[in-house]
């Protein structure tokens, strides 16, 4: 570049950095972050963003999605799901393999990669999944360009992606490298179970049917296999106060980033049995919400460092399909466009810092996964961002969403906190609710 004139300046904001806030002007050129400076010099650029009384955060990596593409596009599209995320101050998705047909090999994994190159309007990586027939392909899948690493549902999966088997489960673990993404139900204690659901026919029986007793044994099974193989694994949507016990005290045993531990927005939103009570199936899912000392040992959870990754684990039905009587109805709602407005919220209300959100949505994901160059505003990373108003109040509503499904759980919740724009590689991609431009996400990079 020329000494002075850049893409993109987005000036007078506090910026939250790695050694945290400062106002300063934030300098993007060629997709990167060239300059961090509290002085503008000579630099110029014919887009300016004003930051005054504004936050600028590392764009948003939402590390677990569903987009039901291929197979499902009536719930969700790539290029929906994508548009949602920058709605939301998301730069990056990465998606989960249960879809038709499900990845479970390269030329599935290509497949959406090709859709996503054509179609995504943020960022986005792949997981592949594990079953019984392709524990032989991991080595080479989980290496693939685009692909986040092996997904394991241990439990509430169909067809060949679920792995209930313990001799499977062991194997899979001893044949990846890379960190191993893990649903963690008991599957056999589900089945024994589900007469709860059928005889109930009412959604608040969900997480007496899907209790705290079949999540916590199925980590603590995959935990145990995991300290004999030496497979790293990463703990998908924690729900219980138990689980989070147990974690913290094997993570202080291991005593190093052998297990990682995610949890979800929806968990310290809601908790039961008021949201069934008030909003019925659209907050069913799995696992579920909790009663709320749950939800308090979560945030103790957040706070102490045993959660290394907030994502939304956005699983879109149609209105219609969670209108079936339970337990017919589906499980599983959308969040990625809400994920940022939600956590936000819960900053003003002082339950969580601004850094350390950050830290959980943006360079937790990059710590875990090994995402190349994201999640820091720092010189030399790339130009992912989002401008955040934190005394924006809204409230959401169904209309507004962008997603297939064209609805949040969230419909009618007022939050004080919002993001006005988002930037991908140096370029407003989202400015004041409104889309700009044209698709253009990047396949992610991984270490």
């Amino acid at each position: 570049m020329s000494s002075n004139k850049v893409d993109l300046i987005i000036r007078n904001v506090t910026a939250v950095l790695p050694e945290g806030k400062q106002a300063t002007n934030v300098i993007c050129h060629d997709g990167k972050i060239v300059a961090i400076t509290d002085t503008l010099n000579s630099y110029t650029s014919n887009t300016v963003l004003d930051g005054t009384n504004k936050h600028l955060l590392p764009g948003v990596i939402d590390s677990q999605v569903h987009f039901r593409e291929p197979g499902l596009e009536h719930k969700e599209t790539i290029s929906t799901g994508t548009k949602a995320a920058i709605l939301g101050g998301v730069t990056s998705i990465i998606e989960m393999p249960n879809t038709t047909p499900p990845t479970t090999n390269e030329a599935a994994l290509k497949q959406k990669l090709n859709i996503a190159a054509e179609s995504a309007w943020s960022n986005f990586a792949f997981y592949a999944g594990a079953s019984a027939e392709n524990t032989h392909l991991l080595p080479d899948l989980e290496k693939l360009p685009g692909c986040a690493g092996i997904k394991v549902f241990m439990g509430s999966s169909f067809g060949s992606l679920l792995v209930d088997d313990t001799t499977v489960l062991t194997n899979i673990l001893k044949s990846c490298q890379r960190r191993i993404a893990i649903h963690a139900e008991d599957e056999a204690r589900l089945r024994e179970r589900k007469h709860i659901a059928e005889s109930s026919s009412d959604v608040y029986s969900h997480p007496e049917w899907r209790d705290v007793k079949s999540a916590l044994n199925a980590t603590q099974k995959v935990v145990t296999i995991a300290k004999e193989t030496g497979a790293k694994l990463h703990l998908l949507h924690i729900s219980s106060a138990d689980e989070m016990d147990y974690l913290r005290q094997q993570k202080s045993l291991l005593n190093n980033q052998q297990i990682t531990v995610e949890t979800l927005p929806q968990y310290l939103h809601f908790h039961a049995p008021n949201c069934y009570i008030q909003r019925g199936s659209r907050v069913q899912m799995n696992p579920p919400i909790r009663e709320r000392y749950h939800q308090y040992a979560i945030w103790d959870a957040i706070h102490d460092g045993t959660v290394d990754v907030m994502a939304t684990d956005h699983a879109p039905h149609t209105l219609e399909e969670k209108a079936r009587i339970y337990p017919n109805s589906p499980s599983g709602m959308p969040g990625t466009q809400t994920l940022l407005p939600v956590m936000l919220n819960m900053v003003n209300q002082n339950k969580i810092s601004l850094e350390k959100l950050v830290d959980l949505i943006c360079e937790g994901p990059c710590r875990v996964l090994g995402i190349e160059n994201k999640g820091n505003i720092a010189e030399g990373f790339d130009a992912d961002l989002v401008l955040v108003d934190m005394a924006k109040v809204h409230t959401f509503d169904d209309a507004d969403m962008a997603s297939q499904c064209r609805w949040t759980p969230y419909h009618g919740d007022r939050v004080t906190g919002f993001p006005i724009a988002t930037i991908l590689a140096g370029k407003i991609v989202m400015k004041n609710g409104n889309v700009v431009g044209e698709p253009s996400g990047k396949a992610l990079s991984f270490l």
